[in-house]
């Protein structure tokens, strides 16, 4: 069945918000992007009372999915405990508390366990905080941290001393990244330019002042980057012998180190920047290991000779080989150990992740090369909190649709596997109960698009109401995730669908490539196709099929909407980056330069071209339009609320959508929505009852 209309609307068209606070002479709706103006704040709020008017009927349904989503949930949460070199460090949350709490004891004492960071103590004050990053000096006396009270990613620095020192503001209006020096008095951090884009490294010198408070000396600059394409990011190699600062656009990268332990020395340049070059370094004691795609698009990895590094010297001398290009493959990532390394690797036919071992000789030669097994396919599969150098028990975390978030210790020398931890799940729906499939469809150009789905097994062979996932946008891939919140849709018959479409990274670089730029076009059509693909294989009624998209997945989900809007019953937009050519020709936006090398430049005319071809509010026409839900944020920096407003307002004005077009916009957070995990769950239970509306699903019940 279609989308119905909303069941209790009595409210006259000219009563509106968009009739209300349309202006005749900005059809557009430009006028929305004045913040200061008070018609903004009071059109969006009209938007949010529309929106609870409608959801009034839902509210009901709304509470049974989020209590029903605790229920389902261990709500005391305690974090996997990590030993350091001096103390074992674990976070726990209350099972009423929003944030967590930071513990520690020394080593092998576990009867002497205190506290050290309480989020939730901090986070009382205010509406909205995320923490940004938390870096524990090397001697481990000191914690320092960075954190967000207002939802607009600028960070706060604070210092204390551990365990129970107050903590002291030393910085505002910087980036979140921190990296200590191994000095144990030197912090470094990241600082923004007008766009808010990190464009300057510092460092700050710290001492223990006389009253044992912390005190800060003069930041001093250490790295600035002019382009405004790149961005700067911080880092330290797991040897803890270098301090990694690292350049990098879209598409090309460089890297300068810093010895930790003497952090007032300038940086060396590792290799110069070469446009559409990227690469990306660890180390062991006399080399560095180096992933990087000159010459190879889908990266191989080299080796070079610390000596020629701190002689100032690496773009002439000869790079030592040791993984090859590979066509099958994309390697990701390198972690280095003192027994070698473990490569993180895409396979392109399967659209599967795994890791693989390389343990080396003295000589460098390699004398061991397996994979990690895998727990079943697809899934996701990755390197877990492995702080020590000379690790042999690795930490892995698992999970799949049916498998929920495993901690896993795999002994290098035994092949034994330990669980340490696996996310409870309680209630009638049980992960044993539910099955995952991965199909392939064909796009418009005969490309095959892996489709990953997941439903109850004992509703298989009939077809289902479906909600369809999209992303498609920087390279990021969608391997599988367990969602508790999940469950309470499959329970009522929904299948969950993710359309692993170009422009991620699922099935490697290459498939990245061939949805950006000129080649965007392609992430639209393999979408439509995953929803054909769904329903040609009767998994999916293709009369209840409801999209979701946040962020650039709003632009993925808008445009193929305008494409073939009669394909979806109902579509979420979260935070939806639609109003992409105003946007892109902004440059004093936040995001705008960067993302050039993303969707293009719009100064050049051929990129104006293809972002006007298909950016979302500049295709909109009469078509009919499937019941939308847009969720904006009034503190978001990425996409400003008003993308999701002019869309609501303009979808509002044509009249031809087929059930109704609601707003809600979250008046104190930013892009990630409510900090509070609380909050965040009521949120999801709001849009998620709006789905189950959508796709006929709202009085059925598990």
């Amino acid at each position: 069945m279609k989308a119905q209309p909303p069941r209790d609307n009595s409210q006259h068209p000219d009563d509106t918000p968009v009739a209300r606070f349309r202006r005749a002479d900005d059809p557009e709706w430009h006028w929305l992007e004045n913040r200061d103006d008070p018609e903004v704040t009071a059109f969006l709020e009209a938007a949010n009372r529309e929106s609870a008017d409608w959801f009034a009927p839902l509210d009901d349904l709304v509470e049974r999915l989020y209590h029903g989503h605790l229920a389902r949930r261990e709500l005391a949460v305690h974090g996997l405990r990590t030993p350091l070199d001096h103390y074992t460090y674990w976070s726990e949350t209350a099972v009423d508390a929003d944030y967590p709490v930071w513990w520690r004891h020394p080593n092998g004492r576990d009867d002497a366990a205190e506290i050290f960071l309480d989020l939730q103590a901090r986070a009382a004050p205010h509406h909205y905080l995320e923490l940004g990053d938390m870096a524990l000096s090397p001697d481990e006396a000191w914690l320092a941290w960075t954190e967000d009270a207002r939802g607009d990613e600028t960070f706060e620095l604070y210092l204390k001393r551990l365990p129970d020192g107050e903590p002291v503001k030393l910085l505002e209006e910087i980036g979140p990244e921190l990296s200590w020096a191994e000095d144990n008095r030197t912090l470094l951090f990241t600082r923004y330019d007008a766009t808010q884009r990190p464009e300057s490294i510092w460092r700050l010198p710290l001492a223990e002042g006389a009253t044992g408070m912390p005190e800060a000396g003069e930041p001093t600059l250490v790295l600035r980057e002019e382009d405004p394409e790149f961005w700067l990011g911080l880092g330290k190699t797991r040897s803890r012998e270098w301090l990694v600062l690292e350049s990098a656009s879209k598409d090309t990268s460089e890297c300068h180190l810093i010895p930790a332990r003497q952090p007032a020395t300038a940086p060396r340049c590792f290799r110069p920047r070469e446009s559409g070059v990227e690469y990306a370094l660890d180390h062991r004691p006399g080399h560095f290991y180096v992933l990087h795609n000159r010459e190879a698009p889908h990266f191989r990895l080299d080796r070079v000779d610390e000596g020629t590094v701190v002689a100032g010297s690496t773009r002439a001398l000869p790079w030592q080989p040791l993984l090859a290009h590979c066509q099958h493959e994309t390697l990701e990532g390198v972690d280095a150990f003192d027994w070698g390394l473990v490569i993180t690797a895409r396979d392109h036919h399967e659209a599967q992740v795994y890791l693989r071992i390389l343990e080396l000789d003295g000589a460098h030669a390699i004398t061991r090369d397996e994979r990690l097994p895998l727990p079943e396919t697809p899934c996701s599969l990755a390197l877990g909190d492995s702080p020590h150098f000379d690790a042999r028990r690795l930490r892995l975390r698992e999970e799949s649709f049916t498998l929920p978030v495993t901690w896993l210790e795999h002994d290098l020398d035994s092949g034994e596997r330990r669980l340490l931890k696996q996310q409870p799940i309680h209630g009638d729906l049980t992960p044993a109960q539910l099955v995952c499939e991965r199909l392939w469809a064909t796009s418009h150009d005969g490309e095959r698009i892996p489709v990953s789905v997941v439903m109850r097994a004992d509703l298989t062979g009939h077809p289902l109401p479906t909600l369809l996932y999209g992303y498609g946008a920087y390279g990021e891939v969608l391997d599988p995730w367990f969602s508790v919140a999940r469950l309470e849709l499959l329970a009522r018959g929904m299948a969950f669908a993710v359309a692993h479409v170009r422009g991620g990274g699922d099935r490697g670089e290459p498939w990245y490539l061939a949805g950006k730029l000129e080649h965007k076009e392609n992430s639209f059509r393999d979408f439509l196709a995953a929803r054909d693909a769904l329903v040609a294989k009767g998994i999916s009624d293709g009369e209840r099929i409801a999209a979701y998209g946040a962020s650039a997945g709003g632009l993925l989900v808008g445009a193929s909407l305008n494409l073939a809007p009669e394909s979806f019953c109902a579509a979420v937009l979260d935070v939806p980056f639609v109003d992409v050519l105003r946007t892109m020709e902004n440059p004093d936006l936040p995001l705008t330069t960067a993302e050039y090398t993303e969707w293009g430049n719009p100064g050049e005319p051929d990129a104006r071209r293809r972002i006007l071809a298909y950016s979302p509010l500049d295709n909109l026409s009469a078509r009919p339009w499937p019941t939308v839900f847009l969720q904006g944020s009034w503190h978001d920096t990425r996409v400003p609320y008003w993308e999701p407003a002019k869309l609501y307002a303009r979808l509002t004005e044509l009249g031809t959508a087929r059930g109704p077009v609601l707003m809600r916009t979250d008046m104190a957070a930013g892009h990630g929505g409510a900090s509070g995990r609380f909050k965040a769950w009521h949120d999801n239970a709001r849009q998620d009852a709006f789905i189950l509306w959508a796709l006929g699903l709202e009085e059925r019940e598990g």
